[in-house]
């Protein structure tokens, strides 16, 4: 241990206080010894280090900081090196705000276009998710301070995801969901991972001793810190057993005494203790170096510009019919769209960032050289019809040659807690592009939003540009690809199906009540698309240019794959090359192809270059149940070179060697696996590819509640006290959305409806303790006066527990 002599100067009460927080957001301190505390602030796309009163959830504003374009957005840049930069830039606005740890990237696998964080997730790929997270870790710990990669792992729907039991095989839980994981903490060297609410395989995360230590800590031989989500602990023991260093938020010491009285009676060894400590301190210690280096605060105007930067390098253009775009200065346009007004530039919940400067069309459109004839909202923001915003859009379209029409989810719809009710954009939204198309047919429309809708309307716009959630620059960024000023170079991070109900995980998502099945395996996004040869409206890696690039000359080796691009068109721009490799055997059932490499080149008009991708340790892997490791199937492997995943340019093959390793699967057991037609998986079958019986994913409502069962399930409680208190949360969320007030009933749903008891006392920062939970749960389960009696008795010998360590906190700052 690195810091064994400062251990061994702690008490056992000095050790087990440094596992959990000091408060909301600061790990403790230990003034005597010279340990400070950490600061960890909310940060995928910028800072959000609250000033006021600190929650979790976005209520209190936070220190101004530059928002950048969110993972979503950024993953369509598809490089590396314009994240690792984004990073750096991150890392020097935590240098400032004093922040040791960045809790991001999140590299959760969109799993289903529906889940509600999917805009804080990079892709439905996780070597593209991974290398994208890797880049950005490498420049935010640039700067000294640490980031921190989550939710580790399988964290892929927001209803009920503080319990939610995910049930999935464990080649699909190493080939999809952990490799992101691998990649961000082997390459990226993060010194932090944040461990997931949800169980897996019927253990929390942070108790998972198969996830935690085989995986993480022996396998990968991940030697940082992890932490917590927020509330996301449920027994501190099991967890410390697991790794799990740091809880937060604070629990005001009730958890530490739990730590305290299980090395005194011999649960658990002081010695695994003492090595989560070692490793806290190195993070502590590490990261606060730099507070004391001279450094300064960061100039607002160029990372403003910055934001602008990868925002412009991450817009999709998606369609571009008769060459509508780039807009001729010639032409009259009308800009329509409330989201013109107002920019729809971030997601809700604890990523929100409080910008440094705002940018928003309407204020941005004198300098972008187009000729405008005027501006009108067409719709209300929140879904609200409105004939007569209708009717006002209508008559400026009339009189215009082109319209810029600014469509997408508003920010109650995508929100962290909330997974989203379906595909479409608002149907208000919808109605006034309808009414427009009869005025004027010349639309091209500007989408925002951070994961993958339906467009049955796109028949009625002859350009589409998606800027996703592009940050605080994002309008002027938008703006500047349609005037032509910058040529688009963004392709899709994730696969836009036609319908949602193509999507393989329609039939399994969300798990309502005890757990969610991963039936489809590893075919998600366009694994199963394109194995199973379901159409799609936009292909994963899809994204168009305003000008033309040649492939040619592809040579495989043993090494990798090099092959010409060529800028056939007039204007300069960018190309992303994707290597896709597909296994000609059919002896082990796997996806058609999957992505193995990619490279984004600059290419001028009539340039050539030589791109080379390197294969590396994923590239011709799959995890094998039988060995239980990775192993190489031997056989002829086909090079894909695409500018998507349906749009291959180039192919060759190559023979590779393999391990030898037994083969894992039955086809006759597994018929849907090798067909890769999983969207309809028979539970008999779904055990095949377990390996066991799947559990009960229905409640039993016989049971009295407990710790991890929801507020949600008061319901069914035998309290009618409990049952009273559903239907008033069921009423006041169905009011609030009916007076406008959308955002305040999502934090009903987020912060009440699916909390775990057991989030009252984790999530209120010792205020209510466990054994004052038990009180609350005699109150739900029917016995009202024995609860009420019990939580009063309790919270005067919590009280009076207080005063006595208050007591001996003075004699110890004495000695």
């Amino acid at each position: 241990m690195k810091y064994k002599e400062l251990i061994q100067k702690m008490t056992l009460e000095e050790k087990a206080s440094l596992m959990s927080g000091k408060d909301f957001w600061q790990s403790e301190n230990i003034d005597r010894l010279g340990i400070p505390s950490m600061f960890l602030a909310d940060g995928p796309h910028g800072i959000r280090k609250q000033a006021a009163a600190a929650d979790h959830l976005g209520l209190n504003e936070s220190i101004p900081a530059t928002c950048y374009p969110t993972a979503a957005t950024v993953a369509n840049s598809w490089n590396e090196e314009l994240v690792e930069k984004m990073g750096q830039y991150l890392g020097k606005e935590a240098v400032a705000q004093k922040v040791n740890v960045l809790l991001g990237p999140g590299i959760n696998m969109k799993r289903n276009p529906l889940c509600g964080r999917n805009f804080e997730y990079y892709s439905e790929d996780p070597y593209l998710a991974g290398k994208m997270a890797a880049g950005l870790i490498r420049g935010i710990q640039s700067n000294g301070v640490s980031a921190c990669v989550k939710h580790f792992a399988v964290n892929n729907q927001e209803e009920r995801r503080m319990v939610i039991d995910t049930i999935v095989d464990e080649r699909t839980l190493r080939e999809i969901y952990l490799t992101a994981f691998e990649i961000a903490i082997k390459e990226g060297k993060t010194k932090t991972v944040m461990s997931s609410y949800n169980m897996l395989n019927g253990t929390h995360t942070n108790e998972n001793m198969h996830l935690m230590r085989e995986i993480l800590r022996d396998e990968w031989g991940f030697d940082g810190v992890v932490v917590t989500d927020w509330g996301g602990n449920n027994d501190r023991v099991q967890g410390l057993l697991a790794g799990n260093e740091l809880e937060m938020p604070t629990t005001n010491g009730e958890t530490d005494r739990e730590i305290i009285e299980a090395i005194k009676n011999g649960e658990i060894a002081e010695e695994v203790l003492d090595e989560c400590v070692d490793r806290l301190l190195e993070l502590i210690f590490t990261t606060e170096e730099v507070f004391g280096k001279p450094h300064h605060d960061f100039d607002e105007t160029d990372h403003h510009q910055m934001a602008q930067n990868v925002a412009e390098e991450s817009i999709v253009l998606l369609k571009n019919e008769e060459n509508v775009l780039p807009l001729k200065k010639d032409k009259k346009v009308a800009v329509i769209g409330d989201f013109a007004e107002e920019a729809r530039y971030q997601g809700a919940g604890s990523s929100i960032v409080n910008p440094t400067k705002l940018s928003h069309t309407v204020d941005c459109l004198d300098d972008s050289g187009i000729k405008i004839i005027g501006y009108e909202p067409g719709f209300e923001r929140y879904g609200k019809k409105n004939k007569k915003k209708i009717e006002k859009a209508c008559e400026l379209a009339r009189q215009a040659d082109v319209v810029l029409l600014y469509i997408g989810l508003d920010e109650v719809t995508e929100a962290e807690g909330l997974d989203r009710q379906n595909m479409q954009i608002p149907a208000n939204q919808v109605d006034l592009l309808n009414e427009l198309y009869e005025v004027n047919p010349n639309i091209v429309a500007v989408l925002s939003c951070g994961s993958a809708v339906e467009m049955p309307w796109i028949d009625k716009v002859k350009g589409l540009v998606h800027g996703y959630l592009s940050g605080q620059a994002g309008a002027k960024a938008i703006l500047n690809v349609i005037t032509g000023k910058v040529n688009p170079s963004g392709k899709l991070a994730e696969t836009y199906p036609l319908h949602y109900e193509d999507t393989p995980s329609y039939h399994y998502f969300p798990g309502k009540e005890v757990s969610v099945e991963y039936r489809e395996g590893p075919y998600i996004g366009y694994r199963y698309y394109d194995t199973a040869d379901v159409p799609v409206l936009f292909p994963f890696g899809y994204g168009l240019s305003y000008t033309t690039f040649s492939y040619s000359n592809l040579c495989v080796n043993q090494d990798g794959v090099t092959f010409n691009i060529t800028n056939t068109g007039k204007l300069a721009g960018m190309e992303v090359a994707q290597l896709y490799v597909r296994c000609t055997s059919k002896s082990i059932f796997r996806p058609n192809k999957e992505l193995k490499g990619f490279k984004k080149v600059f290419l001028n008009p009539g340039e050539t270059k030589t791109v080379t991708i390197s294969f590396d340790d994923k590239t011709f892997r799959y995890f094998n149940i039988k060995t239980n490791q990775w192993e190489i199937e031997m056989g002829q492997y086909e090079m894909l070179i695409g500018a998507s995943s349906s749009d291959i340019r180039l192919k060759d093959t190559i023979n590779i060697q393999g391990t030898e390793a037994p083969l894992p699967y039955s086809n006759e057991q597994l018929p849907s696996y090798y067909s890769g037609k999983v969207n309809s998986v028979s539970k008999k079958e779904f055990e095949q590819l377990l390996g066991r019986k799947v559990p009960e994913s229905k409640w039993d409502r016989s049971k009295p509640l407990g710790y991890n069962d929801t507020i949600a399930q008061c319901q069914y409680a035998k309290g009618g006290f409990a049952r009273f208190a559903y239907h008033l949360i069921n009423f006041t969320y169905w009011f609030l959305r009916k007076i406008g007030k959308r955002s305040t009933a999502n934090l009903i749903m987020m912060s009440v409806y699916h909390m775990p008891f057991r989030g009252v006392a984790r999530m209120t920062g010792g205020i209510i303790n466990m054994p004052m939970l038990d009180g609350i749960l005699m109150i739900v389960n029917g016995h009202f006066f024995k609860g009420v009696n019990h939580f009063l008795k309790e919270r005067k010998k919590m009280i009076k527990q207080s005063k006595i360590e208050i007591g001996q906190s003075e004699v110890i700052k004495e000695m």
